[in-house]
Parts: structure tokens; C-alpha cells; sequence
């Protein structure tokens, strides 16, 4: 598993996924601090990593093209401290493992996750 920590998340809890062993870069590493969205779910996409945000925009553009990649976990838990985060992103990965290797957009909230198979479609 390979993550893409977006902006707004601990740069230090990519320090500590990485020493749980899961292959973890931040946009701020990659000069991608300023980027616009389709463009980080873009590099996402081309290096097969599941993006992580707090963003809901990412599902949003995901939807509106229908796209079947890259993967993407929106947290929606405010003001998670960088071993919180990793702690949170280990138990998320192990429940979650074979939806997020397939193309799905999970959504963790304080009492649940939600997991919905990529391409995104709206209810009917």
C-alpha cells in the first residue's frame, strides 16, 4: 500500500507510516503543497497511491469523472495529531485493504467508514 498525504495533514505522521512500513509521501515533499486537485489526484493516479485528505473535493472531481482510480480516504475527524493519524491510517488500510487495491472512496468519520467502489455513481 502507498499513500499521498494531502496538504492539511502532519507532515510527521508520514515519518511514522513509513516506519510502520507503508510507502507514504506528503504534496509538501513533492513540491505539491499549492497544487490544485485534479492535479494531486492526477500524481496520485500515475504512482498507484491512495490519496488521503480532508478534502471532500476529491470525491467530488472523482465522481464527475467517473474515474475508477486513484483510491481515496477522506478523513473527517478535525485536529488528528500525527500518531493519531498513523494509528487511524493502519486500522483503515487493514479493514479496507482489498477495496482500497480495487478503486474506492472511503470516507472515515469518528464512529464509522464508509467504503464506495470507484466509479462513483449517483443514488437513483
Amino acid at each position: 500500500m502507498k499513500l499521498l498525504l494531502d496538504q492539511g495533514l502532519p507532515l510527521s505522521a508520514t515519518a511514522l507510516l513509513r516506519n510502520a512500513g507503508i510507502d507514504t509521501i506528503h504534496v509538501s515533499e513533492i513540491g505539491m503543497f499549492e497544487a490544485e486537485d485534479a492535479e494531486i489526484i492526477q500524481i496520485s493516479g500515475e504512482e498507484e497511491r491512495v490519496l488521503v485528505t480532508l478534502d471532500a473535493d476529491f470525491h467530488t472531481l472523482l465522481a464527475l469523472d467517473e474515474a475508477t482510480s486513484p483510491s481515496i480516504i477522506r478523513i473527517r475527524i478535525e485536529r488528528l495529531r500525527a500518531q493519531a493519524l498513523t494509528d487511524l491510517m493502519l486500522m483503515v488500510i487493514a479493514e479496507c485493504e482489498e477495496e482500497l487495491a480495487q478503486g474506492s472512496a472511503v470516507t472515515v468519520e469518528p464512529s464509522r467508514i464508509r467504503i464506495r467502489r470507484l466509479p462513483l455513481v449517483p443514488d437513483v
